[in-house]
């Protein structure tokens, strides 16, 4: 009975002192993408908002590891380009995205110490997307289905179908305010590095019209190439090979935003800083 009784006692002693490095999170913001159908950053029109949740362990008192999960939704369309020929093109696409990451964060200074601090983070994301636009009649339509640059198709062994689920490099940075020694918040600037061209559903060139027809139906050609629905835009479908996006740089997205967070189980102190007290509440030497 004395063995269970000190088992129980070390349980709850390790708990009590994991938990007060463990710091819970909630992330609300904006986001964005980079691509072929964007030449802007966080263009007026098809920025949108993201919201995630995260949770961070201390390994010391400047160095964290944050795992997060995050959902936005971002998109671009070529009606709001400044380049007349993109806007004749008339292409657009909108795609959710849910990611999970896991990353490694730095704080210049020790937020128990001073009120504020930069910081920087880099690691690894997983993230699902499934990209899609709407009709002339404002009907939604998943593209990859659609095969719009032959991904998939006979003929095309360079035009591979993508994944929807993939890896991404996510990095960043910001200046976090410590309210407390348990109350923390700050303004983050969050970047995806994508190993995909395809996040917009557009990379590279036009196939042949009566390919894609034979292949994948009328509405597969109609999403392909949209000049015809826009004053200006051409009635014929682009000839083979014509170039439709640019496979030079991959996609990204992006945001920017505040992350409020809570450390766990501790005694907090003043603003800003120990108040006088150590993490678990002991006097420290103030001289």
């Amino acid at each position: 009975m004395k063995k269970v009784h000190l088992l129980a006692i070390f349980c709850l002693l390790t708990t009590a002192l994991f938990s007060q490095r463990v710091h819970i999170g909630l992330f609300g913001g904006v986001s964005a993408y980079n691509g072929d159908l964007t030449d802007k950053i966080y263009p007026k029109k098809v920025t949108n908002g993201a919201i995630g949740i995260t949770g961070s362990y201390e390994l010391t008192d400047q160095i964290l590891l944050r795992a997060g999960l995050t959902y936005c939704i971002v998109g671009g369309a070529d009606r709001y380009s400044s380049d007349s020929e993109l806007r004749s093109r008339n292409l657009s696409f909108e795609t959710s995205v849910t990611e999970f990451s896991a990353v490694g964060e730095y704080y210049l200074f020790n937020l128990y110490d001073r009120k504020y601090s930069p910081y920087v983070f880099g690691g690894l994301a997983v993230y699902k997307f499934n990209p899609y636009t709407y009709d002339a009649s404002n009907q939604k339509i998943f593209l990859k289905p659609l095969s719009t640059e032959g991904q998939g198709l006979a003929g095309y062994p360079d035009s591979k179908p993508y994944n929807l689920t993939q890896i991404a490099l996510p990095f960043g940075g910001g200046v976090k305010f410590a309210i407390t020694d348990n109350l923390r918040i700050g303004l983050e600037l969050g970047i995806r590095k994508l190993f995909t061209d395809y996040l917009d559903d557009v990379s590279g060139n036009y196939v042949d019209e009566l390919d894609l027809l034979t292949a994948k139906g009328q509405l597969a050609v109609d999403m392909a190439y949209r000049g015809e629905e826009v004053a200006g835009g051409s009635l014929f479908f682009p000839a083979k090979g014509a170039q439709r996006g640019s496979p030079k740089f991959k996609d990204m997205y992006y945001f920017t935003g505040i992350h409020l967070s809570y450390r766990l189980g501790s005694n907090g102190g003043g603003f800003g800083g120990s108040g006088g007290k150590s993490r678990t509440g002991c006097p420290v030497n103030v001289y």
